[in-house]
């Protein structure tokens, strides 16, 4: 029964190996030389080499461009000394040199007729994309920013120019200085987005109370015509870090911004941990409803696609820096009139 089961998990392994779309080789040392004995359909695949040239060749040989050959030997050296690899890296294919994430596994089991394997996650192209659209953002955003100072400073001076403006050439002025802002506030939602999605080490447990009530005394200097409530418990850690606070400027400024009221009305709460260990944080407001398509959007009950994508990067901002910490959005009707966006965090 014992001899079954071991046949039964070994099919299984190889079955799962055979069809998973990491490239994965198993090698033997002959000497320090890593030599190939196996490897799977992606490997072929990914590396373009046939079957008949890979196995029985140096795995260093075919893979390793020569200026990382001492990086290569230094693994190897891990790998006999029964030490696991980890590291993103460049190799070479058929068809060019691309990223991968390697993970080097050494095998301790003297009966098998291999010494250990390693697994390849090819990264390129996500690398690429990322390193464009870093491009693209750093210099869209510093000529955006440049032309938007240059729209308001020339809309002003135009109005000092003119010797009795209008009605209309104080609309249009106004208009176009409105537009202006609206403009800047996207930069800066791009750059705390951009701050959000990059990966930061470290553990992310905040006291989330003495955040928000810095949040809310900053938001009522910058709006003093607006009312910001607060109905807060004594403590409370959450998962999460520094960045939640874009999250939370972030709904406390829309809530008054695009409130017509004369007196924008914003209620913050926090609850404690329920039984299941979640919080929410919620802000309340009594302003006009968030677009149906956004909700529906941000809540998750429709696909973005190229009409329905949401007019500003305020709330992708919102949900993806709760998300960063496992976390979820919401957003209903509130007691208020208006809105009720809660963020449910994990309690730390």
């Amino acid at each position: 029964m014992t001899d079954d089961r071991s046949i039964g998990k070994a099919t299984r392994y190889r079955h799962l190996v055979e069809h998973t779309r990491d490239a994965i080789v198993e090698f033997e040392f002959v000497g320090e030389t890593p030599m190939i004995r196996w490897v799977n359909e992606a490997f072929i695949d990914i590396f373009g080499y046939s079957r008949e040239v890979i196995e029985g060749a140096s795995l260093n040989d075919l893979i390793v461009p020569e200026w990382h050959t001492e990086e290569a030997r230094h693994f190897d050296t891990r790998t006999i000394a029964g030490d696991i690899n980890h590291k993103r890296v460049q190799r070479e294919t058929a068809t060019g040199l691309r990223q991968f994430l390697y993970r080097g596994i050494p095998y301790e089991d003297d009966e098998l007729p291999v010494d250990g394997a390693a697994i390849y996650t090819d990264l390129t192209d996500l690398i690429r994309q990322r390193r464009q659209l870093k491009v693209l953002n750093r210099v869209l955003r510093h000529n955006l920013r440049n032309q938007v100072n240059l729209i308001a400073g020339h809309t002003t001076r135009l109005l000092d120019a003119i010797d009795e403006p209008s009605t209309e050439h104080v609309e249009t002025a106004v208009a176009v200085e409105q537009a202006a802002r609206n403009l800047e506030t996207l930069t800066q939602e791009a750059d705390q987005i951009e701050d959000v999605i990059a990966p930061q080490p470290g553990d992310v447990e905040l006291e989330c109370v003495s955040l928000l009530q810095t949040v809310v005394a900053d938001m009522r200097r910058q709006y003093p015509a607006a009312t910001i409530r607060m109905r807060l418990p004594e403590a409370l850690s959450v998962r999460a870090d520094r960045r939640l606070r874009f999250a939370i400027e972030g709904l406390i400024d829309n809530a008054i911004r695009h409130n017509p009221a004369e007196t924008p009305i914003v209620e913050v709460t926090a609850t404690e941990a329920d039984s299941s260990g979640w919080a929410d944080v919620c802000v309340d407001d009594n302003g006009p409803r968030i677009p149906a398509t956004e909700r529906a959007i941000i809540n998750g009950d429709i696909e973005m696609d190229s009409t329905r994508h949401g007019s500003g990067l305020g709330l992708w901002l919102i949900k993806w820096t709760t998300e960063l910490y496992g976390g979820d959005v919401s957003i209903t009707t509130s007691d208020l009139g208006g809105n009720r966006v809660c963020l449910r965090l994990l309690c730390a």
